[in-house]
């Protein structure tokens, strides 16, 4: 006889639990996230994450900053080279608030950032405790999700969710503001499940593929297309996506400076930089095409020039990842909605090869012209005081375009973007949007921690230096290697060149003094040089790269030179000056 077999109920496996800290739980979690590098400076209220942190040197690198704002450069300097999540530490308060401009920066740049405050006990908030500010309100303008911990049980969730919002996307700055209290606290935890998913949240939008076949037939009909690429390209890892797009299409391409590095600088159709000081014939033709395409890039003011006037002949078709940013400026007569490294083949696969041989040769026409008047003078002056250009220049022949150039603001910041010769991403490090004096130092440091193999080097004007020169301390303390270059005019430069050209040259308090850089270098027991002669360039750029560890190597230029190409504020990128 059968006997039928006995059901037997299985009850689920319970999850393995350890009785952990929230703050042991927060370093566990960004552990999993494969965070390898914190930059950060510790405080009272975030002192129980810091106490964690003393077991965990040999799983996590903290590279202590000397000023908090100085820390988040750094984040956005590592993320912007490595493609991965900057991670910074503050305290609350004011180290919280020093967070401030790192965090507005980091959001309009989208750079993908997770930052955790330490904040007051929780039956203190509202009370004006000691360090305490209200730090969540303050940072909802300047980031892309912010959230307030009070309870360790929540840590393992939040801080998932944190990473998942800052790199899918549109990428961003996070933060997570965690009370003592829930740093403290014991709780029950189960491990880290990374997030993937969050109801409501799209980051990618749905590619709508009618507007991709209505896309390909405007530019298979255009007779004058151009493409105008942004760093969307580069944080959708799409670099060889777009390489063969422009290659089949036969489009002449031009950048933005975030967008610098997607192709090679000498690619025979990179035509050049748009913008206010951007190249000459990117900026005129802009108004002459037919078909406008633009990719991953946000039609910023400063690209534009004066919007009532901006290709009004061309028809426009516009990829982006944010749906907020189609329409907002420029009016898209194609929308492409859509993570462009899924996007372009889409388009590419549609496109027809061809070869625009006399409109990219119109292009050519246009930067002989630039060279003949701007561009051979500002690299190879010849006599008088070294230019910025030249140095550039220089360094160009030197590293032959595989370095890492990171800029602080200023002309030294144009000059460098203009003439930096790139060929690779993820090589171009500057604060575009935002334009953050300052940024430079802290965020090259950050820069080679997130690419440890490739040479670094800061390009930095005599007046941002002097905002940020105490990460000084940071490199001597981590031995980051890092070269720095001070363009030293003596002068805050591209606000004289405003005053001379548009304010009669009232040179209203830009003429700034600086100390010895070298004696402050050396104070920190960084290695360091000052020229002045021509000759001496070559040779002393020569011994900064070649030299073991940081090096900073001051160069004096010429105190009123002006960096043209030109587009004056109110005017269209067809007025676009010369001289």
């Amino acid at each position: 006889m059968e006997v039928a077999q006995q059901e037997i109920a299985v009850e689920p496996k319970k999850k393995e639990t350890v009785n952990v800290s929230g703050s042991v739980a927060l370093l566990e979690a960004l552990i999993a996230e494969g965070t390898e590098t914190i930059f950060g400076y510790p405080g009272g209220a975030i002192m129980p994450i810091y106490d964690a942190l003393y077991d965990y040197n040999d799983k996590l690198n903290h590279v202590l900053v000397r000023h908090e704002q100085g820390g988040i450069h750094a984040g956005q300097g590592y993320a912007r080279t490595s493609g991965r999540v900057g991670v910074v530490f503050a305290t609350s308060g004011p180290g919280a608030t020093n967070l401030i401009t790192g965090l507005a920066d980091a959001q309009i740049d989208s750079t993908p950032l997770v930052c955790i405050t330490g904040q007051v006990f929780a039956h203190l908030l509202g009370t004006d405790a000691f360090q305490e500010t209200d730090v969540i309100n303050i940072t909802t303008p300047v980031t892309k999700w912010n959230y307030q911990v009070t309870d360790a049980n929540e840590i393992p969730e939040v801080i998932a969710k944190a990473f998942y919002i800052a790199k899918s996307g549109r990428p961003g700055p996070v933060l997570i503001d965690i009370t003592k209290n829930a740093q403290i606290q014991k709780f029950d935890f189960e491990g880290y499940t990374p997030c993937n998913h969050i109801r409501s949240y799209r980051p990618k939008p749905i590619v709508r593929h009618t507007y991709i076949e209505q896309a390909a037939e405007l530019i298979n009909n255009a007779k004058k297309p151009f493409i105008l690429w942004g760093q969307g390209v580069i944080l959708g890892s799409a670099e060889q996506e777009f390489k063969t797009f422009v290659e089949k299409s036969g489009i002449p391409a031009a950048w933005t400076i975030l967008g610098a590095g997607a192709i090679p600088t000498d690619h025979p159709l990179n035509v050049g930089m748009l913008g206010m000081h951007g190249n000459y014939g990117p900026n005129v033709l802009t108004n002459e095409c037919d078909v406008l395409i633009a990719i991953g890039m946000r039609f910023d003011d400063r690209v534009t020039g004066r919007l009532d006037k901006y290709a009004k002949q061309a028809q426009v078709i516009h990829l982006d990842i944010d749906p907020a940013e189609i329409d907002k400026n420029v009016k898209s007569t194609v929308p492409v909605w859509g993570d462009c490294k899924e996007t372009i083949p889409m388009l590419t696969k549609l496109v027809e090869q061809k070869q625009h041989t006399e409109w990219v040769n119109l292009f050519y026409d246009y930067a002989s012209k630039e060279v003949e008047a701007v561009i051979h003078q500002e690299l190879n002056p010849g006599t008088g005081e070294m230019t910025m250009g030249e140095v550039i220049n220089q360094l160009n022949e030197i590293t032959k375009g595989e370095a890492v150039i990171v800029t602080d603001v200023g002309q030294h910041q144009m000059v460098a973007c203009r003439y930096a010769k790139l060929n690779k991403t993820r090589s171009n490090v500057t604060s575009g949007g935002l334009g953050t004096m300052g940024f430079a130092l802290p965020a090259a440091i950050g820069a080679k921690f997130g690419a440890q193999d490739r040479t670094v080097v800061a390009i930095i004007g005599d007046g941002g230096f002097q905002m940020t020169l105490q990460e000084l301390g940071t490199i001597m303390q981590s031995g980051v290697d890092v070269k720095i270059v001070i363009l030293n005019n003596r002068f805050l430069g591209m606000v004289r060149q405003w005053q001379e050209l548009f304010n009669e040259r009232r040179y209203s308090f830009v003429d700034i003094q600086s100390p010895d850089f070298v004696a402050v270098a050396a104070a920190y027991r960084i290695a360091g040089k000052c020229i002045n002669e021509r000759d001496e360039l070559v040779p002393a750029l020569t011994e900064m790269l070649n030299h073991k560890g940081s090096f900073l190597l001051e160069v004096m230029v010429t105190k009123e030179n002006n960096v043209f190409p030109m587009v004056p504020q109110g005017c269209s990128v067809s007025e676009i000056r010369l001289k």
